[in-house]
């Protein structure tokens, strides 16, 4: 018996609403002037959209700078890749720039490839300014050589181990836009002394990862191929939360060089450190010497099979400085242990911490022994 008054007041709805776009055209005309675009994205689309880089930093690198006065009659905005120029190749000096369509015209794969990449598009949206089709040369260098005779090694720069071009001059084509920032400590870093190069963590040439143009889909895979050991850490009982991807290698250390010689991104393990951990930065009225020097003497920050990252075991750990001498009860002998003839419950578990609780350092009045 109700079914009826609710179709009524639908009809009413549907009237009032074909009423209101009669009413209210331009609406109407609105909603079907929007339709969802599917063009593909056009060199100037590109070139709008790319993010900000601290490209075009090196003035003295002898870079070509885009300006009014060499392009006069363009009174467009400069994007950082018109910056970019043709690098020498240093085995092939006297090689000439021949321009991308000849490259592709063999190199038609990785024309495919690269063409996925950001890098890639960025460069020819600011090749139109720069130079006619330089994407591909404003790395490889002139390839008037290489297009003669391919196989001539060190005919082009290459960017493996087994080219002829020296990884540092792979790195310095790199450097030569991306020079300064985060890299302003490449030169005499642990890694740039290892004759290691940029492609071999970064492949601007795919779309293997979602930023970075890493050569694997993540930063912490691309550390790994290496530091195997140091990710084996991570699997321990108490470890950093970089399995879970909570953290990142980069979150402590920047691998393209610093002032330090584990790569921190602070001046100290313990500024590196108190960056999340600030509770135990300070001041105290009462501090424990150990901590204020370096958190590594108790802890190891990848990975351990004790609690808290502790490199030992507790009362172990405490009794490489500290022996029982004077304690109160004689605490921390063998036969105190939990295997020991007379196991004290102060001893096991916690042990230390069971009375000494804020180890880190106390701003208590009382808190000369940490017991508050």
């Amino acid at each position: 018996m109700r079914v009826f008054p609710l179709s009524l007041a639908a009809c009413v709805l549907m009237a009032a609403t074909l009423a209101a776009v009669v009413a209210w055209p331009g609406q109407a005309g609105a909603q079907q002037a929007a339709p969802a675009s599917s063009a593909p994205l056009t060199q100037q689309d590109i070139a709008r959209m790319l993010p900000a880089t601290d490209m075009g930093a090196g003035h003295g690198h002898g870079m070509a700078t885009y300006t009014a006065a060499t392009h006069p009659g363009d009174t467009s905005t400069a994007t950082s890749f018109d910056a970019a120029s043709i690098p020498t190749n240093p085995l092939m000096p006297k090689a000439d720039p021949i321009g991308s369509k000849t490259c592709i015209a063999c190199h038609t794969q990785e024309n495919i490839q690269a063409s996925h990449s950001l890098h890639v598009a960025s460069f020819r949206a600011g090749s139109e300014r720069s130079g006619p089709q330089a994407a591909c040369e404003t790395c490889h260098g002139p390839g008037s050589e290489h297009a003669k005779n391919p196989t001539a090694p060190g005919s082009i720069i290459a960017f493996t181990h087994d080219s002829k071009t020296p990884p540092a001059e792979q790195a310095k084509v790199c450097l030569g836009c991306h020079a300064g920032g985060a890299r302003q400590h490449w030169t005499g870093s642990i890694h740039e002394l290892r004759d290691l190069s940029c492609t071999d963590c970064h492949n601007p040439m795919a779309r293997v990862s979602p930023e970075g143009v890493l050569a694997k889909p993540s930063i912490n895979e691309v550390c790994a191929g290496c530091h195997q050991d140091i990710r084996a850490k991570f699997n321990r009982r108490s470890h950093m939360p970089l399995p879970e991807g909570q953290l990142a290698c980069t979150d402590c250390h920047n691998p393209h060089g610093t002032i330090t010689k584990p790569l921190l991104k602070t001046d100290t393990v313990n500024e590196t450190c108190y960056t999340c951990h600030a509770e135990k930065r300070g001041p105290f009225l009462f501090e424990h010497a150990p901590v204020r020097q370096n958190c590594l003497n108790c802890h190891d920050p990848h990975g351990s099979n004790q609690q808290t990252l502790l490199v030992a075991p507790i009362p172990m750990l405490c009794q490489q400085c500290h022996t029982m001498t004077r304690h109160p009860n004689d605490l921390q002998t063998a036969a105190g242990m939990g295997t020991g003839a007379s196991p004290d419950e102060r001893v096991m578990g916690r042990a230390c911490l069971s009375c000494h609780t804020n180890i880190h350092g106390s701003n208590n009045p009382s808190g000369s022994k940490f017991h508050k």
